[in-house]
């Protein structure tokens, strides 16, 4: 809620965050955001606040913490309720409330501000069924509410975050591109996942199966081909896992340029009649449809497979929001 309390200490304390040094902007913040959302006593808040700013030897800005706390004390929380609904009441920059206006309508973007401020689901994933089944399309999805404790501990089960209202395969914002290659296996080789980061790529080959093999590259320089089918898992601002990784709003940008070059890349990937999946995990036509479009390659229909997730306008995209839907959709995620 970084914008709703930097507006509300801007309003009442009459001087930019932005111009205040760090620690002084921090403390403020956490105390805003305890005056406006937390039960604390006001005069507990503001002594804490200010002890913060001293324990930073910033014993100048002693006074105007203190002055600005007093004052938020006493109006914050009604300037925060009064706030009209929109991206600073939820905390988003304009950039993101506008792009969802755009593609999903007033309403619809206003309802993601709010599920994307919430926190996700906790979901399972094991290979063998636990708990209550979901409707997410994986081999076994189950939500951890159901499950005893005991579940997390077992070696086949992996416990992570699920996108609140916003449900679908677990995301990856990174480079990837993964192909099938009819003989590859025999030949002992793998299916090859690219991927040009080392760190992650580390991480990946602890999670796949043997039938795979990891490439540290960059899947737009990949010279192979001749697959059957190919996965390009790109990178993007992520707008639909705000609410796992909320300081991202904050850092994201879209990236159409690049999501262009790597679909061109895997399209020269598989033999005449293969499959390209592109896959993304943002809200954000100009990174989804926009792109398969630029690439002018014949798209699929997806929705009869999973009709649960099917586009409302365009059956070539599966649109994993379960939020009530828009009944005019110009644009939206394919995932």
């Amino acid at each position: 809620m970084a914008r709703t309390l930097d507006f509300g200490s801007k309003q009442l304390g009459k001087r930019p965050v932005r111009k205040l040094d760090p620690p002084v902007r921090a403390a403020l913040r956490l105390g805003a955001y305890q005056l406006a959302f937390t039960d604390q006593a006001d005069h507990a808040v503001v002594d804490d606040t200010v002890e913060l700013v001293r324990a930073a030897r910033l014993e100048r800005a002693v006074p105007f913490t203190n002055a600005v706390m007093r004052k938020l004390a006493t109006g914050l929380q009604g300037l925060v309720a009064s706030l009209p609904e929109g991206p600073v009441k939820h905390s988003y920059p304009d950039w993101i409330a506008d792009i969802w206006t755009r593609d999903f309508g007033r309403e619809v973007a206003l309802e993601l501000m709010r599920a994307q401020n919430e926190p996700p689901d906790l979901e399972v994933r094991s290979a063998e069924p636990v708990g209550e089944p979901t409707d997410v399309p994986a081999p076994t999805s189950s939500r951890a509410s159901t499950i005893g404790a005991h579940a997390a501990d077992e070696p086949r089960v992996t416990v992570g975050r699920a996108r609140r209202r916003l449900r679908g395969r677990r995301p990856r914002a990174r480079p990837l591109c993964g192909a099938g290659r009819e003989g590859d296996d025999a030949r002992g080789r793998g299916e090859p996942a690219v991927e040009v980061h080392p760190g992650r790529a580390q991480a990946m080959a602890k999670n796949v199966g043997p039938n795979v093999r990891v490439v540290i590259a960059d899947a737009r320089e990949l010279g192979e081909s001749g697959f059957d089918r190919a996965l390009v898992d790109a990178p993007c601002s992520g707008l639909g896992v705000l609410s796992r990784r909320p300081d991202l709003r904050w850092r994201a940008r879209p990236l159409p340029e690049l999501q262009l070059e790597l679909l061109q890349a895997a399209a020269r990937a598989p033999k005449p009649g293969g499959t390209i999946v592109y896959s993304v995990c943002t809200l954000n036509a100009d990174e989804n449809e926009a792109i398969v479009r630029r690439l002018g390659a014949r798209a699929l229909s997806l929705g009869a497979e999973w009709p649960q997730y099917a586009h409302p306008t365009r059956p070539e995209f599966l649109l994993t929001l379960s939020a009530p839907r828009p009944e005019r959709v110009d644009s939206s995620s394919p995932d």
